[in-house]
């Protein structure tokens, strides 16, 4: 009798891995996985870290003012609403959140709102104002606008959206020049 133990045993393990093989080999016909294209962490020395942070080449942005003639207030308010109420106010006197209120940024200088902690990448253009244009690469790509600048928003890729949003921020600005 004690014969059939160790058969009964070695029939178990054999068929546990039996099992977890075959549920294996179905998990990965019915589950197609993606895999990232490039290693999420970098390991090697000072090239790859000078790669890792070294700024890519940024795009040619397309002129903003020939579509500011066609743009939708509306569709800049819900795209304001979407995107960035989170961290700003829109109306006159609003309040200052973890962004500054933007009721009358189009045409006033960068870093204009005292009081407000701007970043010293915005604190060093404070005698440009907020152009139409200027406005225009900010929303692309806030990074590459002002390296340096605490504002985690990653940009706006749709130059439509940019442009209905921009249309927005004008007409909350008293003072915007003319496109």
């Amino acid at each position: 009798m004690h014969s059939l133990e160790g058969n009964k045993i070695v029939a178990a393990v054999l068929t546990a891995g039996i099992t977890l093989g075959l549920a294996g080999f179905v998990g990965s016909l019915l589950v197609k996985p993606k895999f990232p294209h490039d290693a999420a962490i970098r390991i090697g020395g000072e090239e790859a870290t000078q790669q890792a942070t070294a700024p890519a080449a940024a795009p040619a942005l397309d002129p903003i003012v020939p579509l500011l003639a066609s743009a939708n207030v509306d569709n800049g308010r819900q795209v304001a609403q979407r995107q960035c109420a989170s961290c700003h106010s829109f109306n006159e006197g609003g309040r200052q959140g973890v962004g500054p209120n933007l009721y009358g940024i189009v045409g006033a200088k960068h870093a204009h709102i005292e009081g407000f902690n701007y970043s010293a990448a915005l604190r060093g253009m404070a005698d440009k104002p907020w152009t139409y244009e200027e406005l225009n690469a900010w929303l692309h790509n806030p990074r590459a606008y002002a390296p340096g600048n605490r504002m985690t928003y990653g940009g706006l890729a749709n130059t439509q959206q940019r442009a209905d949003l921009i249309a927005y921020l004008r007409s909350i600005s008293p003072a915007a020049p003319a496109p």
